[in-house]
């Protein structure tokens, strides 16, 4: 068969009328090759500045944080900057070798861009579509720091490798790396090696060790979140042997020499007291500015509006600091901290992480409001929030009775917690028989939110405590039963934006401390966007509310008047104190505020033991009282009625036996199980449940309601639970 004759392309044709795909792909093309000859023209006529004119340049560039009504300058991030200029000869070798090593480990053999670093940086862009990468070289981060300025993009990217190599172009390589120590910052108005090493250390630049200098060259990368002031030192000491192991590395340290390094200790001096406001949220909020938009972003003349109320917080950081000095006296409770949030909106009013952030005794500059603490009871409400979303009620009766959980030990060994067995106490060593779930949360007694956990399931408590916005949690194999009781960690912070989501009908917006960003040119570049979502059930969250503003139901834990009683307002409230007293808390809310109040040691010493209510409730009240004022007064929305149709138990009858026995679990307002006696909690509560009844037998001789027995089926299944206990132990 004859060939069939090849059809001839018709480029013409083709070029004349494309294809839509070679439509789209001549346009991006032909757009991106604008766009690089722009890039390439501006930056051919850009100067390149000489080092004299860098100070100038700095302070007309400075970013600003204001409050919320933009009015107040919280700080100028540049406000008497301090610069030393000093020669590249007066720059510890031990640093400089220390900055390439962790920095531009290639810098003596680049032409100002690593194409390698740039291909690895653009390919995470692509991944995480966004322009966090920058493959900078020392070079580069020179024309950061000296030329550039506005937010990170494409085009500013290009500009830079085109800046840079004409860089490399006009000066040496020393004369960069000398530009780079004199320009780079270290934190706050620290510019430059020699002013930071003098701040830091007390010393010139010239004279740091190997550790000193490794701590330096660790900074710059994100120089608020590797202050050595700050919440992350931990995370700063790591780094600072990252950079000794690359010095190690690049040979220029010999293993002794870099285990010598790490070994040596560094002491920081005194942090200097500069003109700010709120300084813990000012630094948190740089912090966020440094992650989105890069640590040159001091410099990039940015206005940035917060949400912080300037007269909420003032009073905050008074009352903070009056308390607090107090406690150390009475309580040994050095240091407390605070953070009010808008439930409405999410948006932080206030922030204090500490009683004085230049405070060096304890030391004031950690900011505890975005630490995690252990939140002890106060934990409690997202405990029994989970158990009515499950479908318990406030009106649900336990039974508050002395209890062994371990199933690794005697139902009747109610008095031990010695590992394996865990027989928690409550704090005033009663016990109060049966109670519902709305005052066993009201006067914060233990077995009942132990109890409350089991029938919930620890999964289902953290995912809702995720929901609402506590996302620190970890996973339910990290916890046993005493999860109920505040073993977790959270942070002030986390805890006021939970209280949030009851305070807003189960709504929850996630807080936030922006409210707008402007570039130096005045342009909007980030503005906040409510992101409201229903985080809980609007119901479970109008029950936790009127259980936690219950004042009657806190009766006779508390005093009829006590802190967390409010007559004018609706508020609800919650304490808490962790084991060994290390931890006190308060939380509360009305529906347009929640605050988180904290209380204890920063080095988490103990506190003297006493209840939360005494240490800092007092604390939290004194700020209630101012802050309510200032938010609109709105009053809690009625909760939702029980069901008729729920089982009696969870409408408020006493039955004298255990929830496992009455109610299925996994349905609690459905049938009762169809085999109980298979969970294998049931012997455990059960048996000392029919313990305190028979004991109230002995005590009097009438009831007003008869103690019913147990049936010889269930006497038997209890049996027959026992025995296979006791043939588990024996095995």
């Amino acid at each position: 068969m004859p060939k069939r004759p090849r059809k001839k392309l018709n480029v013409r044709a083709h070029l004349e009328n494309p294809h839509p795909v070679l439509r789209i792909l001549f346009i991006g093309v032909g757009g991106l090759m604008l766009l690089a000859g722009a890039g390439i023209l501006w930056a051919a006529l850009t100067p390149i500045p000489d080092l004299n004119s860098f100070d100038s340049r700095k302070v007309a560039q400075s970013t600003k944080i204001y409050d919320r009504t933009g009015k107040t300058v919280l700080y100028d991030l540049n406000h008497d900057v301090r610069r030393n200029i000093v020669p590249l000869a007066e720059i510890s070798p031990n640093l400089q070798k220390a900055a390439i090593a962790i920095e531009d480990s290639e810098f003596y053999n680049h032409s100002g861009v690593s194409l390698k670093a740039v291909a690895r940086a653009i390919w995470v862009d692509i991944q995480t579509l966004s322009f966090a990468q920058g493959g900078s070289t020392i070079t580069q981060q020179v024309v950061k720091n000296t030329i550039l300025s506005g937010v990170k993009s494409p085009i500013r990217k290009f500009q830079e490798w085109v800046l840079a190599w004409k860089l490399e172009q006009k000066y040496t390589k020393d004369q960069i790396l000398e530009f780079y120590f004199n320009v780079t910052p270290y934190g706050g108005t620290l510019y430059g090696a020699e002013v930071a090493s003098r701040s830091f250390y007390g010393k010139s630049a010239n004279d740091l060790s190997v550790a000193e200098a490794a701590y330096l060259a660790a900074i710059p990368q994100l120089p608020t979140y590797y202050s050595p002031y700050g919440n992350n030192r931990d995370e700063l000491d790591v780094r600072k042997d990252y950079v000794i192991d690359r010095m190690e590395y690049l040979g220029y340290l010999t293993a002794e020499e870099a285990a010598s390094a790490k070994r040596e200790l560094v002491v920081f001096s005194r942090q200097q007291n500069n003109s700010i406001l709120a300084p813990h949220f000012v630094f948190y909020i740089e912090g966020l500015l440094e992650q989105k938009y890069g640590p040159d972003v001091v410099t990039q003349g940015l206005s940035v509006i917060t949400t912080l109320d300037a007269e909420m917080q003032n009073a905050a950081q008074s009352i903070v600091k009056e308390y607090a000095l107090a406690n150390t006296a009475k309580f040994n409770a050095s240091n407390a901290a605070l953070v009010a949030i808008d439930p409405k909106t999410g948006q932080i009013l206030s922030m204090v992480g500490s009683r004085d952030y230049f405070d060096e005794i304890i030391p004031g500059n950690y900011n505890v409001a975005v630490a995690p603490r252990q939140p002890g009871s106060s934990f409690k409400p997202f405990v029994y929030a989970a158990a009515i979303e499950k479908g318990y009620t406030p009106e649900t009766v336990i039974f508050d009775v002395p209890t062994q959980f371990s199933t690794a030990c005697s139902p009747s060994d109610t008095g031990n917690s010695e590992p394996p067995c865990y027989a928690p106490q409550n704090y005033d060593l009663t016990f109060r028989g049966p109670m519902t779930f709305r005052t066993a949360l009201a006067q914060s007694i233990n077995i009942p939110a132990v109890k409350a956990l089991y029938l919930a399931g620890i999964d289902n408590v953290i995912n809702l405590s995720t929901r609402m916005g506590i996302t620190s949690l970890g996973t339910a194999k990290d916890y046993g039963l005493s999860f109920a009781l505040g073993a977790a960690e959270v942070s002030p912070l986390q805890m006021a934006s939970a209280m949030g989501v009851f305070a807003n009908d189960g709504v929850r917006n996630p807080p936030t401390g922006i409210l707008e960003i402007r570039d130096m040119k005045g342009r909007v570049i980030e503005k906040f966007t409510p992101a409201p979502e229903q985080a809980i059930d609007q119901g479970v969250a109008r029950q936790i509310a009127d259980i936690m503003s219950d004042n009657q139901a806190r009766i006779p834990s508390y005093n009829p008047v006590n802190p967390l009683a409010f007559t004018d307002y609706d508020v609800a409230a919650k304490t808490g104190t962790t084991n060994e007293s290390r931890d006190a808390w308060t939380v509360g809310y009305s529906p347009t505020l929640a605050v988180a109040v904290w209380a204890g040691n920063n080095d988490n010493t103990p506190m003297v033991k006493e209840i939360a209510g005494y240490i800092v409730a007092p604390m939290w009240r004194a700020f209630m009282d101012v802050a309510l004022t200032k938010v609109p007064k709105e009053y809690f929305n009625e909760p939702p009625g029980i069901p008729e149709s729920a089982p009696a138990v969870l409408r408020g009858v006493v039955s004298y036996h255990s929830l496992l026995l009455l109610t299925n679990k996994e349905n609690p307002q459905g049938p009762p199980p169809v085999n109980p006696y298979s969970d294998p909690q049931l012997a455990y509560w059960e048996t000392p449940i029919q313990m305190w009844t028979g004991m109230m037998q002995q005590e009097t001789a009438t009831t007003t309601e008869p103690v019913p027995e147990l049936t010889e089926d269930e006497q038997r299944a209890l049996d027959r639970e026992e025995r296979r206990r006791q043939r588990q132990e024996n095995n």
